[in-house]
């Protein structure tokens, strides 16, 4: 059984049309083991961090991140541009 507690939220962000990131996809249990396999079969990187999944999560669907989280944010797709090989 998968575990209960794990928990997944996307990003998306599209530089020239989205003013800032949004939440395009967040779950626990069953549809965060979704959207970690939908991001690998894409080859999307992924990102371990509880704290900001726990943040990002009380946010809704399409909601542009708050600017008091940009900076976290901006670490994060940094981390997945380098790994991407975009940056």
């Amino acid at each position: 059984m998968k575990d209960e507690q794990t928990k997944a939220a996307a990003l998306r962000y599209r530089k020239g049309i989205d003013a800032a990131p949004q939440i395009v996809a967040k779950g626990r249990g069953l549809v965060a083991e979704r959207i970690l396999a939908l991001a690998r079969e894409h080859g999307v990187p992924i990102r371990e961090d509880r704290n900001m999944v726990e943040i990002l999560s009380t946010l809704s669907l399409y909601e542009e991140v708050p600017p008091d989280l940009y900076k976290a944010v901006a670490e994060i797709l940094a981390f997945i541009y380098k790994m991407s090989g975009r940056l």
